[in-house]
C-alpha cells in the first residue's frame, strides 16, 4: 500500500490536530457573541475571557504530560483515542453550560484532550512516515490544525446570524460541534496500525515488520525496508540495555538533555512569534484597527483561511527540499519586520475616525504573519520536535516539550494578551519582535540542526547519540561510539550537519 496509505494515516490522526485548531479557534467567534456576553454578564475586555482561553491552555499542559505515560503503556494509537474521548466529555459540558463554572471546566477537560492530542499525533506520524516525506507527513499537523481554524470560524460566523429565541445558539452550537470529530477520531483509530517503533519497543517484532511494509513497501524496496527494521531494531535494543525508567533520564544524559531543549526551544519560539495571540484574539486587534462586529468576524474567517493554503503548499513542495533551519530563520525575521509595520499602522489609527486605508494596512499586516508563519515555524515546530527525541525518551520528551514549551506559555499569553492589548496596545507587538532577534534567531543559528530526509535513527548520530547497535563509552558523559559499518558517505553527510 505504501505512500498512500502512510498519507491516510497521517491525515486520519491528524483529525486530533483538527480538534487542537478547532478548539482553540472556536472562542475567538464564541467571545464575540453578543448572547454569550450578555449571558453571563461579562464583555470580552474582561479578565474572565482572558481565563476561559487560559484556562483551556492549561488543561493542555496537563493532558500533554499526561502523555508522556499513556503513549509509553498503551501505546500511541490507544492515547489518540483517550483524546478524543476526553474531548467530548468537554464538548458536552461547554455546550450544555448554564454558567461560567461550567464553561470553565468544559475548557479544561477540553484543553486536556487537546494537550494529549498534540503530543501524541505528531510522534504517531513521524514513527510511521518515510524519511523522505517526513516533513509532509508530520506537517499535516498543522493543516489540520488550521482547517480547524476555519471551520470554528466559519462555524461560528454563521451561528452568530441567530437571534431572538435562537440567540444562544450563536454560541451554543459551535461549542456542540467539536464532539462530531471527537467522535470521527474516536471510531476510527482503531482500524490503523500501531507504530512499528512502539511495536518493537513491546517485543512485537513480525507485527512491527509487517506495519513497516504496509506503510513503506512500494514492489522495489524490500532491502530499504530490511535495513530500516534492522535500524530500529538495533536502536531500540541498544538504548534499553542501559536506560533507567521514569522522567529523569531525560535530564541526566547529556545528548538526551541536550536533544529535549531542541524540542522545547522549538515550541517556545513558535508561541513567541505571536500567532496563537493573533489566534485568540483578532477580533479585539480587528477592533483596534476600526472593524467591527460581523465585519470582523468576517475578516477572521478570511485570515483563518489564508494560513492553511500558506501550508499546504509548503509541506507538499518545500519543506523536505528546503528543510528545517533556513525556513525558521527567514520566519522570525519575516514575522519580526510584520508585527513591527503592524505596530506603526495601529500607533496612527484614529478610532473616533479610522482611516480605510490604514485599517486594511493593518489587516494585511496580520495577514502577512500568519502566512509566514505557515512556511516556516507552524509546520516545522512538530516536524522538528518529533524528530529530534530519541526513541526511548520520544513520548516522555514530546510530552515535556508540547506541554511546556507550548501549552504553559500559550497559557501565559492567553491570560495576559487582553490585559495587554488593553494597556500596551501597538507597542504589546514589540515584545514578540526583541524576543525573535534576541533569543529566536541566534538561537536556532547556532544550535539547531538539519534534519531533512534521515530515518530516526540517523538523526541519533546527528546528535551524537547511540544508534544502530553502538552504546556510550560513558552513560554520564554522554560519550558515544560511532557504528563501523556506516558508510563513509554517510557519515560526511551527518558530520556536515552539526
Amino acid at each position: 500500500m505504501g505512500k498512500v496509505f502512510n498519507v491516510a494515516l497521517a491525515v486520519f490522526a491528524a483529525t486530533g490536530s483538527f480538534l487542537f485548531g478547532y478548539d482553540a479557534g472556536v472562542m475567538t467567534d464564541v467571545i464575540a457573541s453578543p448572547n454569550f456576553l450578555a449571558y453571563f454578564h461579562t464583555s470580552n475586555k474582561e479578565p474572565i475571557i482572558g481565563a476561559i482561553n487560559s484556562t483551556f491552555s492549561g488543561g493542555a499542559v496537563f493532558g500533554s504530560l499526561m502523555g508522556g505515560l499513556t503513549m509509553d503503556r498503551f501505546g500511541r494509537k490507544m492515547t489518540i483515542l483517550i483524546g478524543a474521548l476526553i474531548c467530548l466529555l468537554g464538548a458536552i459540558l461547554q455546550a450544555a453550560a448554564q454558567n461560567l463554572a461550567m464553561i470553565l471546566v468544559g475548557r479544561i477537560i477540553a484543553g486536556w484532550a487537546v494537550g494529549l492530542l498534540s503530543m501524541a499525533v505528531p510522534v504517531y506520524q513521524s514513527e510511521c512516515a518515510h524519511p523522505k516525506i517526513r516533513g509532509l507527513i508530520v506537517g499535516l499537523t498543522q493543516q489540520m490544525i488550521g482547517v480547524g481554524f476555519i471551520v470554528s470560524t466559519w462555524v461560528g460566523y454563521g451561528a452568530a446570524h441567530a437571534e431572538g429565541d435562537l440567540g444562544e445558539f450563536q454560541w451554543r452550537f459551535p461549542l456542540a460541534f467539536q464532539a462530531l470529530p471527537a467522535l470521527i477520531l474516536a471510531a476510527g483509530i482503531m482500524f490503523f496500525p500501531e507504530s512499528p517503533r512502539h511495536l518493537m519497543e513491546t517485543d512485537r517484532e513480525e507485527e512491527a515488520l509487517r506495519i513497516l511494509k504496509k506503510l513503506h513497501y512500494d514492489g522495489t524496496n524490500e532491502e530499504w525496508i530490511a535495513q530500516e527494521f534492522h535500524e530500529i531494531k538495533t536502536t531500540i535494543a541498544a538504548e534499553k540495555a542501559i536506560t533507567a525508567p521514569g522522567w529523569m533520564i531525560m535530564f541526566t544524559v547529556p545528548v538526551w538533555r541536550t536533544r529535549l531543549m531542541h524540542g522545547v526551544a522549538v515550541q517556545v519560539f513558535t508561541q513567541f512569534t505571536g500567532i496563537n495571540v493573533i489566534g485568540y484574539y483578532q477580533t479585539i486587534m480587528y477592533e483596534s484597527l476600526g472593524i467591527v462586529g460581523s465585519r470582523a468576524l468576517l475578516v477572521a474567517g478570511i485570515y483563518n483561511c489564508v494560513g492553511p493554503l500558506a501550508n499546504l503548499f509548503f509541506i507538499v513542495f518545500l519543506i523536505d527540499r528546503v528543510g528545517r533551519r533556513r525556513p525558521l530563520l527567514w520566519g522570525a525575521a519575516a514575522i519580526s519586520i510584520a508585527l513591527i509595520c503592524q505596530a506603526a499602522v495601529n500607533s496612527q489609527i484614529n478610532l473616533d475616525n479610522p482611516s480605510n486605508g490604514l485599517s486594511i494596512a493593518g489587516v494585511f499586516f496580520i495577514f502577512c504573519v500568519t502566512v509566514i508563519f505557515s512556511l516556516s515555524w507552524g509546520p516545522i515546530s512538530w516536524v522538528y520536535m518529533s524528530e529530534v527525541m530519541p526513541m526511548q525518551i520520544r513520548a516522555r520528551g514530546n510530552a515535556f516539550a508540547t506541554g511546556i514549551g507550548n501549552w504553559l506559555v500559550s497559557t501565559f499569553w492567553s491570560q495576559v494578551s487582553p490585559i495587554a492589548l488593553d494597556a500596551l496596545a501597538w507597542k504589546f507587538y514589540f515584545l514578540f519582535v526583541a524576543f525573535n532577534i534576541l533569543v529566536t534567531i541566534p538561537v536556532v543559528f547556532f544550535f539547531f540542526k538539519e534534519t531533512k530526509q534521515l530515518s530516526l535513527e540517523e538523526i541519533d548520530l546527528l546528535f551524537g547519540d547511540r544508534a544502530l547497535g553502538t552504546l556510550p563509552d560513558d552513560l554520564d558523559k554522554g560519550e558515544v561510539v560511532h557504528p563501523e559499518e556506516l558508510s563513509a558517505e554517510k557519515s560526511d553527510e551527518l558530520e556536515g550537519r552539526k
